[in-house]
């Protein structure tokens, strides 16, 4: 069943027989159930499949913080869609069994806002991961907020925080995932304004562990 939004010659949302009525952003959409499919897929159509069921996985235990990297993506698309996409598009690597993503060609920030030099991670303590970057010398940008996350893909645990210390600061901190086993974190950095209008690229700064040994 479908409801109309502004009378009998409005949008729609919902199902009439085999048509679905939606909007994204304000803009209503239809688009059609797809057929009942008998044949099996073939092999570059069930490589796309796979693709973009990695591409899902790999995204998921970030979510929160590609919704606010990727903000504002483009006029239809941010978010989540906007990361897989961006993701489906740049960090794959190899075909077949060998297909994987590349973490150093991930991002999980896209934007305009400048990025501060000589960003460097390392492990300050044995749960604890410190970033420091070159303070910037005109004040129109200090209060920019640093947004850093720590993924272990293998294990789909992530630890981040979207509004760090001030680009004034030159420094911060995040803490890691105590365990009593080795994870392997992927680090990135991005920053976002003040004013969270816009948002960095992401820069991907390699990998630090936390082996309990």
């Amino acid at each position: 069943m479908a409801r109309y939004t502004n009378g009998i010659n409005g949008p729609f949302k919902g199902k009439v027989g085999t048509v679905i009525g939606s909007s994204w952003k304000g803009v209503p959409y239809m688009k059609s159930l797809p057929d009942k499919r008998t044949i099996p897929p073939h092999e570059k159509e069930q490589q796309n499949r796979n693709k973009f069921a990695m591409a899902h996985r790999w995204l998921k235990p970030v979510t929160d913080f590609v919704r606010a990297g990727f903000k504002g993506y483009s006029e239809k698309v941010e978010g989540f869609i906007a990361a897989k996409s961006w993701l489906l598009k740049n960090a794959f690597e190899g075909e077949g069994e060998a297909m994987a993503i590349n973490p150093s060609r991930a991002k999980v920030s896209y934007g305009d806002l400048h990025l501060p030099a000589n960003i460097t991670a390392i492990k300050s303590a044995p749960d604890e991961l410190q970033i420091t970057w070159d303070v910037p010398k005109m004040d129109d940008d200090a209060y920019d907020q640093i947004m850093i996350l720590a993924y272990d893909i293998e294990h789909g645990v992530a630890e981040w925080n979207i509004t760090g210390q001030f680009r004034n600061a030159g420094r911060d901190t995040l803490n890691l995932f105590p365990s009593s086993f080795e994870m392997i974190y992927h680090i990135y950095v991005a920053f976002v304004a003040a004013d969270r209008s816009r948002q960095s690229d992401s820069v991907y700064l390699g990998t630090v562990s936390n082996n309990p040994e």
